[in-house]
């Protein structure tokens, strides 16, 4: 947890408190215990765990910190990333946590009420249909997702749940600013404006990694997102 902290503190600014780290290091234990009888995730090591998935989400805070982060949504989380490192870097904000895999719904709800993260949800279910719900739709100051889909495609995923002056965060790699060059028609679509491409570094990953960054001007027209299936085999 030493090194987890130096690190977090030299690349984004943040001084991880006892709490946190006890959080991250309980994290961590119960990640490898479901991993070696669910494989959740193909990233399995410590180190490769503490840098891909730990170090990965903090990458996120230092273009959250100054925003209104009231209700934050993780579409796609898989093992909870990067929406329960968030938490605990953020525990004020409520975060609703989405997947359709049931073992990785099922590890989410457990290690939030190992955690005792309050403001927690965790929803099983597919982004097309969630996007349509009036308690979901355009109602979140941050909509994130991280290896899920082609941003033209995630686009149309993450916008619609985003309320006007929100935004979108996509975590990408170096296929990044390619993607969100080719992405520009269905942002503009969807109501959104690029607003940043925040380049980082992990500490021995060789692959540049990219914050996509997306303000939400518009609203989503009601047509999106379209119906299940539809985003990946006809992106926009």
């Amino acid at each position: 947890m030493k090194k987890l902290a130096q690190e977090a503190k030299t690349l984004f600014n943040i001084d991880l408190t006892p709490w946190q780290l006890s959080a991250v290091a309980q994290y961590m234990g119960e990640l490898e215990k479901w991993n070696k009888r669910y494989s959740l995730t193909a990233i399995q090591s410590p180190e490769k765990v503490r840098v891909k998935h730990f170090l990965d989400s903090f990458s996120c805070y230092p273009v959250m910190k100054n925003t209104i982060i009231n209700r934050v949504i993780d579409v796609g989380t898989g093992a909870g990333f990067p929406g329960i490192p968030l938490k605990i870097l953020f525990p004020s904000m409520h975060l609703t946590l989405v997947d359709s895999v049931k073992k990785k719904t099922d590890f989410c709800r457990h290690i939030v009420q190992e955690l005792g993260l309050g403001g927690v949800d965790v929803i099983r279910e597919r982004a097309e249909r969630l996007g349509k719900e009036d308690g979901h739709r355009e109602k979140y100051d941050w909509a994130l997702a991280r290896a899920v889909a082609q941003l033209s495609e995630l686009s149309e995923y993450l916008l619609p749940l985003v309320k006007v002056g929100g935004r979108m965060l996509a975590m990408k790699g170096d296929s990044g600013p390619a993607e969100a060059h080719a992405a520009g028609e269905a942002i503009d679509l969807l109501g959104g404006h690029l607003r940043q491409l925040e380049q980082l570094h992990l500490p021995g990953v060789t692959e540049d990694r990219y914050l996509v960054i997306i303000d939400k001007v518009a609203p989503t027209p009601e047509k999106y997102p379209r119906r299940v299936g539809i985003p990946a085999k006809r992106p926009l």
